[in-house]
This record gives structure tokens, sequence and C-alpha cells, in this order.
């Protein structure tokens, strides 16, 4: 270090005394180049700390050649607590270790997702995901879109497309949305595959060797004009239960009952409106009955060990108190995998019999190896992510089309599901316009961060929430801004502009001590929440904990005087304070990544592991990069406009 300093070292000799006096207004732009390097000339070190009282300030308004510097500024934390960024290897179960499979519902792939998709399942799976990571669990995303199916040949019949042009404009819409929301995927697939066809054919015919299947002619509506069977999403009527007149052929989206399309009342087609007609048509049933009691044994240890949310186990309940059915995994559809026997080649899979094995399908994508995840239920645990309008098909007929194959599947340990998500005053409506969609958040101006800040917060846990735009302003300028972005910025600051970024070494008195019981409390609570899959009290914890950091630095009257006076105790309050916004980097990246992400610039430091305690790690030399504000306020004018914009007016 000394020889690439020895032409600045001469050039400063001509410009300083020897007795540390300030000669030259050019000493800012040496002083400047210099608070980047590691010094050892003694004479150089006296007039640094004369020149840092008058200077401080200008490494926040460096020249960009500066800036440039700052990724070789000394980096000085505790051994092993680097996480390691995810490589492009991949990942498989390792013995001995806690090995975690994690799913969210595939989404359909017919329209754009609004907040509440987005909320329901992608998003939590992906906080859930990127804890196990931070915490050093051997763990894989999976997520895709569900492509087959009624939906997807109803929209494609609207649009005048075929079917794959319509998979493959709204898998990158998705894609792109997802990629926007900070959600990390270890793979982001489509059903749409070979492996799909294989595996779920497979399914169905070790299915049927073991008696699980039959088959029965059953009377389906069918479209004269359109000639066709009606599969149940054509079909559209009146609800019998609560009467609800824009009910579905599967289920009636007022009410949530599921639901058969004979059962509707006024039912009409919905290509043309016409009235169908009533004609037989031969499929397959999964007999529901002959597998419930291994499904009901399955159910009760799983979700005792795994401690599924209430409304899992009191819905998978209802189900097995009513009694399970035969129930039909097959439909007159051209668009979906095919039904491998002879007599029924021309009918596809149920999309609720198809679409959960997607998630084999897009891990067999991703590795060959796939089987190492789902048929390894010693070594790995499956975590999935939902609605709870998806339950039934994860806790009823998922599992028992595996259990009914005889293979040794992983089944279900942990169910994480959200109530609904809705919008000020009444449901997301794409078309009426009404709700925040996903390219609406895209178009917004407002940082991801904020968004998930805001999802998560407000995740609809136990009963259903709502987003108002109100409140999202509030949220973020009370909580984000007010009080995370508020402690980061007064410690980083303060560290910059008096200690030129470099961290002091800190000697811990009873007032650090008091805080540090409060902050290890909270962190047992968090860690415990975010174990049991309870994200919005793991958040909750981790601001609490950002909160203490603003009452610690009120409480040790941190200011110029402090610095002044009292250097050696105002060196302890600025590294303690620096040493929680630390870990506060690591408790918040589940949730906000991209602001944890600048967090972690600003601090000069490395993505750290979630601890279980307080300790120092950010240690006496080293030095932080150039602070900079987290977020800004949301203006009261903003808010306004994307409530018009939204609203359903347009």
């Amino acid at each position: 270090m000394r020889k690439v300093l020895e032409g600045e070292i001469t050039e400063m000799d001509s410009l300083i005394g020897r007795d540390g006096d300030v000669k030259s207004v050019l000493s800012i732009l040496y002083f400047a180049r210099m608070s980047f390097c590691e010094i050892e000339d003694e004479s150089v070190k006296k007039w640094m700390e004369v020149a840092r009282k008058e200077y401080g300030c200008v490494v926040e308004s460096l020249p960009a050649k500066y800036l440039k510097e700052v990724k070789a500024r000394k980096v000085v934390v505790s051994e092993g607590i680097k996480v390691e960024r995810r490589k492009d290897k991949e990942i498989l179960p390792i013995e001995g270790e806690r090995n975690i499979l994690i799913t969210s519902a595939l989404p359909y792939v017919n329209n754009v997702p609004h907040l509440g998709n987005i909320i329901g399942c992608v998003l939590s799976a992906d906080v859930y995901s990127r804890f196990c990571r931070l915490k050093g669990y051997n763990s894989l995303f999976i997520c895709g879109t569900d492509e087959y199916g009624t939906a997807t040949e109803t929209k494609a019949l609207e649009e005048g497309i075929s079917c794959q042009e319509l998979c493959d404009r709204f898998h990158k819409i998705h894609s792109d949305v997802y990629k926007w929301f900070d959600i990390d995927f270890d793979s982001f697939g489509r059903t749409t595959t070979p492996s799909q066809t294989e595996i779920a054919q497979d399914i169905f015919l070790k299915l049927n060797k073991n008696g699980h299947l039959q088959k029965e002619t059953v009377s389906q509506l069918y479209s004269e004009s359109c000639k066709m069977f009606l599969a149940d999403r054509y079909v559209e009527g009146t609800c019998p239960l609560c009467g609800y007149n824009d009910a579905r052929g599967d289920q009636c989206d007022s009410c949530g009952k599921l639901l058969n399309a004979m059962e509707l009342k006024n039912p009409r087609c919905k290509i043309d409106g016409s009235t169908p007609i009533i004609k037989e048509s031969t499929h397959v049933f999964i007999k529901l009955n002959d597998l419930q009691q291994k499904c009901e044994d399955f159910v009760k240890e799983s979700s005792l060990k795994g401690q599924w949310s209430h409304n899992s186990v009191s819905v998978t309940n209802a189900w097995f108190k009513e009694g399970l059915k035969p129930r039909c995994i097959t439909r007159d559809l051209k668009w979906g995998t095919p039904v491998p026997l002879e007599e029924l080649k021309e009918k596809v899979f149920y999309v609720w019999f198809d679409a959960p094995i997607g998630y084999l399908s897009i891990t067999a994508e991703y590795t060959k190896n796939w089987e190492k995840w789902w048929k390894n239920p010693d070594n790995v645990q499956l975590y999935q992510f939902m609605g709870k309008d998806n339950v039934p098909f994860h806790t009823v007929i998922f599992p028992c089309s595996l259990l009914g194959t005889g293979d040794s599947f992983t089944m279900l340990h942990h169910l994480s599901t959200t109530e609904y998500l809705n919008y000020e005053t009444g449901k997301f409506s794409k078309s009426r316009n009404v709700g925040v969609f996903g390219h609406n958040v895209v178009d917004s101006g407002i940082p991801s961060s904020i968004w998930r800040y805001y999802l998560l917060s407000n995740r609809p846990e136990q009963d259903d929430s709502t987003f108002l735009w109100d409140d999202f302003a509030a949220k973020t300028n009370s909580e984000l801004l007010a009080n995370l972005g508020n402690f980061v910025s007064r410690t980083t600051k303060f560290l910059s502009a008096k200690y030129n970024g470099i961290v002091p070494n800190a000697t811990l008195g009873d007032l650090e001590n008091k805080f540090i019981e409060k902050i290890n409390e909270e962190l047992q609570v968090y860690n415990q929440n975010m174990e049991a899959v309870k994200i919005k009290a793991g958040l909750k914890s981790a601001m609490a904990i950002s909160a203490l950091g603003n009452l610690y630095l009120t409480e040790a009257k941190i200011d110029n005087n402090l610095f002044l006076n009292h250097r050696e105790r105002c060196d302890t309050v600025l590294a303690f304070s620096l040493n929680i916004v630390y870990i506060l980097s690591s408790l918040l990246y589940p949730f906000i990544p991209a602001a944890c992400d600048s967090i972690l610039e600003q601090l000069n430091a490395p993505l750290r592991f979630i601890p279980t305690a307080f300790s120092i790690d950010l240690l006496g030399g080293h030095q932080i990069g150039v602070p900079t504000h987290l977020f800004k306020k949301i203006e009261e004018a903003k808010i306004d406009e994307l409530k018009k914009l939204y609203s359903g007016s347009a």
C-alpha cells in the first residue's frame, strides 16, 4: 500500500506542515483521495485527523471518479457470517442437512396477476425461501405458470389466437411481474412440457393399475351450436346455493363453494350464450372414497407436525366429514395432458388433477434428479403456499393422487394459506379497471420494496384484508421512512461526516447491555415466527428492532457535542448502532431485498446470516460506503392520482 501511495504522500508533503496544520484549500482534494485508503505514514495520519474535522462532509459529495474506489474500501467483518449468493449450480438435497422444498401455487396463465394473487402465493413463498437461505438451510423454490385447462382454452378462443400463443405471452407477463417484485425463484417454469406429460401419465397409470380409477358415463352439458361438450368453465349460470347469477361451472365466486356444471340453474354457454342440452360422455374418476383413510392419516400427522394454518385444517376436515366421493379427472378438451388410454385418447386430464403435478414436472425440467426432491420423504420437507380457495386440491386430491400410486413421495409438511385481499371497497376486477395489477405496480414509479412491505404487513393471514391507498401511504411514511429509513440514515450519515466512514471500536456499557437484552428478545420472537411461517409477525419483530435502534440513539444523546467532548462514548454509540443496522439488513432481507441491498451497499458489507442474538460483526476499522436515502415520502397528490387511476372510473 505504501508504494501505491508514494506519489500521493510526496505531493502532500509540499501541502502540509509537519505540525499538522492545514495549509491549502487543495488539501480538500487530497483528503477526499486519502479517505478511501489505508494510511501507514504517521505524519499523514496526523494531518488526516485535523482535516477530518474540517472536511468530513466531503465524502458525501465526491466526484464520480472517487466513487469507483468505494468497492476497494476496507472490509472488516466477523468470520462465518457471510452468506454466499446463489450461483448457477444445481441445488439438490444434502444428506445430514435440513432440506426444504418450497412451492407457491401455480398461477393461471390467462390473465395478469393482481396484488391479491401476488401476496397469496408467490410473495409469501419468496419471503420464506429467502429466510431459509439466510438461515443456512438447503432449500429449493419452485413455481411456474399453470397453462392447461378450460380457462386457457376459453381465453384463447375469446382472443382468436392459439392456446400456445396465449401461454407464451402470459408466461412472459407473469415472469416479468415477478422479477420486478424481486421474487427469487430457483426455477420458474410452466406446465406445457414433456416432463408434465410423462409424470402426469405415469401417476395416472399407477392409479389405474392399483384399482383407484373407474370409468363412468355421465350426463354433461353439450352446445349444439358449438358442437362440443362444455367443460366446467365454458358454462355459467345461477349458483344453486347462494343465487349468484354469474357462478362458474366449477365454482361460485360469491359463496366459494365447489360446483358441478350440471347443478347450475339457467345454464348458458360461455362462448355464444346459447342454452346447452344434456348429453352423455364417458370419463375417468379417481376413487377418493377408497383413499380417504390414508389421506386422513396423512393430514392428521402432517398438519400437527407441520403446524398448518387453522383455515387449512378446517377446510380439509370439512371434506373428510362430508365423506370423499369419486371425482372426475378427465375433460372433453383439446388443450391439456392427453389421457394415456386408447379408448379415451381424445380426452385430457382435468386441470385440478393435472396442475399440482406441475410442481414435480417443473422440478424435473430444472434437474433430471427431480426424484431426489419429490421421492425423498425422510430427508425433504415440503412447504406449500397458496390462497384458501386452493386448499382442498392440495390437501385432499393431490395427496390422494400421490398416495394411490404406491410410490414413496415427499408429502406436504407445512401448508401456508391466506384469506382474500380485497381492494378499497370491493374485489379486484381487470374488466372493470378496479384494483392494482402487476403492470400497474411497475408503472407506478414506487419501488418494489415499498409494495412488498405494504402487502406483507397487510397479509390476510386470519381474515380477509383490504388494500387501502391512504393506509399504503401512511405505512410507507410512518414505518419505512420514519422508522427504518430514519435509523439507517442517522447512523450512516453521522459516521460518514464525523468519522470519515470508518467504524470505531466499541466499549459496551450499561445502556448498550439494556438494549441488547431487548434486541435479543425480539430476535427470538422473530426467529420463532419465521420458522412457523408467521410472516406478518416476523416483519413486526424486525421493525420493532429498528424502533429500538432509534430509541437507543435518542437515549444515547448522539450529537456534535458527544463527538467533540466524549469521543470514546460516541465511538461506542456509532459502532453499536451500525451493528444494529447490519442485523436489520438480514432480518428484513426476506421482506424488502432491494432496500436491504442498498443498506448493504451503504455499509460496504456482505449479506449475512440471520442471527439468534446480537453481536458486533462490523468491526473497528471497517469503512462504510456512501450514505443515501432508503425511501422517499409518498405525497398525498400521488395517492390521489393513483386512486383515480384504479378506481374503475376509467
